[in-house]
This record gives structure tokens, sequence and C-alpha cells, in this order.
């Protein structure tokens, strides 16, 4: 008996190689699974990862009509010729095209999962934009599976689809966290010291660090600034991540600071961020928007207690004093404040260390989240009388 085709559709092949890791090739066990997003090199990466086809459907990040009605064509075609039972899109352009081709080409379930909202910092005309493109997305799926349940509260609050449509699955999150791969233990003293000497880090540094991209809509203006006030000689800000000059870039003072300040340390983009968490003390993640951020638990899973600004996702994972400290967006003086107080008081440090990655196991393993997934797809095929 053949297996139900399920196809997955990102924007970009990164989101499928980072952000589904494992999810498509244990979905294989199930379902035909085929991974749909734009040409680049991690297409081969995720189909010898995961085991699955991976087809090449080009899809713009920005706001681009020519283009996306291009892709819309070719997504349509494609889907047709596929006769999938399942299009299951992440990432907002994938999720427009993805949906929109999906109900015109006949697809029974639709489902677009939203992991953070371009548009809740976008004001003015862009704002219009992308709140129009958002419904019709919604509008053209079947169910909407929000990360997080900070943005299901939203989503619903501004109207964009009715209860009936979404859907949260677990407790969030686009594909929970494996406890067995971040965990302190993968990592050993040897690495530690070899990775401390590479960076000309001390035994006795306490090290801040940050994992993502290093852009504005992450904090990192008040991140540098914040840092850059401590003037303690043993702390130091590990940055883990790769600029983007495009889209959202830093102005030139914070690179300046970056660059100038011997304390900050900045690594780029590192495929394995364990040994950099390992080194490390605490996340310091302020950033303006998340659906839920892998990087969170992934700092919680390792050991570390988090620093967060107060928004969707970080407030669910991140319990204030207990596992990390929550503090409001865009206030450079409140991560500060952060910062030195779990630097001078070493007895709040080790609690929040302690409970870290308990809570993580506890809320979000890995595999807890793809069973509930795929209980959802089952129960959804089950209610579909076409299948």
């Amino acid at each position: 008996m053949n297996k139900p085709k399920l196809i997955r559709i990102t924007t970009v092949p990164i989101s499928l190689k980072i952000l589904l890791k494992g999810q498509l090739k244990w979905m294989s066990s199930y379902f035909e699974v085929v991974g749909v997003s734009s040409s680049g090199e991690e297409v081969q990466e995720v189909r010898d990862q995961e085991g699955i086809r991976v087809e090449e459907i080009q899809m713009s990040r920005q706001i681009t009509p020519i283009q996306d009605l291009i892709s819309l064509v070719k997504m349509i075609r494609f889907l047709q010729k596929e006769k999938p039972q399942i299009v299951h899109s992440h990432t907002p352009k994938a999720g427009i095209i993805g949906m929109l081709a999906a109900k015109i080409a006949g697809v029974p379930i639709r489902i677009h999962t939203v992991a953070g909202l371009p548009l809740m910092e976008a004001s003015g005309m862009k704002r219009k934009i992308l709140l129009l493109v958002e419904k019709l997305t919604y509008w053209s799926a079947t169910q909407v599976i929000p990360n997080s349940k900070g943005l299901e509260a939203f989503i619903l609050q501004e109207n964009l689809v009715s209860s009936r449509k979404i859907q949260l699955i677990g407790k969030g999150s686009s594909n929970g966290i494996d406890t067995q791969h971040f965990d302190p233990e993968t990592v050993s003293d040897d690495e530690k010291q070899k990775l401390r000497k590479e960076l000309h880090l001390k035994e006795d540094d306490f090290v801040f660090v940050f994992v993502g991209r290093l852009v504005a809509d992450k904090g990192i203006h008040e991140l540098v600034s914040a840092f850059s006030q401590l003037k303690i000689e043993n702390a130091k800000l590990l940055l883990v991540g790769p600029f983007e000059t495009e889209l959202d870039p830093l102005s030139l003072d914070t690179m300046e600071e970056i660059k100038n300040n011997p304390s900050i340390l900045s690594v780029g983009f590192q495929s394995d961020v364990r040994p950099y968490f390992a080194i490390s003390n605490v996340l310091v993640f302020p950033s303006y928007r998340e659906g839920f951020p892998n990087v969170v638990m992934q700092a919680g899973a390792m050991g570390l207690p988090s620093i967060v600004s107060d928004i969707n996702g970080c407030n669910e994972i991140i319990q204030n004093g207990e596992n990390g400290w929550i503090v409001p967006v865009k206030d450079e003086n409140a991560v500060y404040s952060a910062m030195k107080e779990i630097l001078e008081n070493s007895e709040l440090y080790h609690r929040l260390r302690l409970n870290a990655r308990e809570r993580i196991c506890q809320g979000y393993e890995q595999e807890v989240f793809w069973q509930e997934l795929l209980k959802e797809y089952q129960r959804l095929m089950r209610e579909n009388s076409t299948l």
C-alpha cells in the first residue's frame, strides 16, 4: 500500500535543513515526504541528511510581485503533478505561495506553520501589505499552526483567521529540541579548553553568548550597548552568527563597537553551536519578535539560563527567576541591569543554571513534538472524506 504524500515547503533550503532537522526523515516512516524550496547548496545536504526527495522552485524572501507570480505558477503545476494529500508550509513567502498554489491545485489538507510575524515590527504601507499576505495565506490554508501561545493570541486578536482553523501543537515550537544532541555532556573538557584557547578566553571569564543572525530586530543594538556599559574586566560577549547587510543591517556605531571592543568576540556562522554554549555562562537574546526561538531551547538544553525579551515564545520557555530573566523589549537599560545582576549574584546564577536543562527536557523533547504533529496529520486525514 502506497504511503500518503506529504509535501513540506520552505522559502530557502537552510530552513529545511535546520528548522525541520530530523523531522522529515522521521515522518518518512508514515508518509512519502517531499521537500520544496529555492535552490541552494543545502538542497543536497537535506537530501542526504533526511533521505527525501527535494525539488527546487525559486522563491524570493523579499516583496517581488513578478517573481512571486512566476513562483506561484510553477508551484501550482508542481502540485497538480504530484497530487499530495497534505501540503505543509513554513516561512512567510513559502506560506503565501505554497498555500495559494495548494488551494488552486485542489490539495485537500493545507497547513501553514507561523513561526514569527514580520508585520509585528512593520508600519505604514509595508505593514498593510504584510497583513494582506498573512490573511491570504490563512484563507488559503485549511489549518494554521502558530508555534507559540503568544502568536496564537496575536493572530486571533488581529482577526487574521477564525479560531476553528488554528491549532497549537504540544507546548509550541516547530520541531521541539533533541535533548540528547543538545546536552553539555556531548562537549568534552578538551574541546572546551581548545576553543577557549582559540578565542583567548580565560577560565574565570564570564561569557554572555548570543546565537543567531546579527541584525537589528534581534536586539543586537541593545545587547552591544548594554554590554559595553558593564566595563567588568572578566565579562565577555560572544556573538555566534552571520551579519546580514541587506535585509536588516546593524548601525555603523554598533558595527564599530563590535569591531573595536576587545571583550566582544564575533565568530560568524557555526554549523555546530554546542561548543560555544559549552564555554558560555548565559544566553542573552533580546529579540524584538519571534515565533518559538530554537536558540533559547538549545541554550537551556545545554544548561544555560537565558536573558530574553518579553515576546512570544521567549516568555513561554523562560520563567522569570527560575531558568532565566525576562526583560522588556528594546530596553537596553533592562538588558544591562539583568547582565549586571547575574554577574554579581552568583547564588542567583547557579540557581537559574540548575533549572535550565530540566525545564527544556520536561516540556520540549523533540520526538514528543513529532508524535503530536503526526497525530494531527492523521486526525486531519481521517476527517477528510476524500482521502
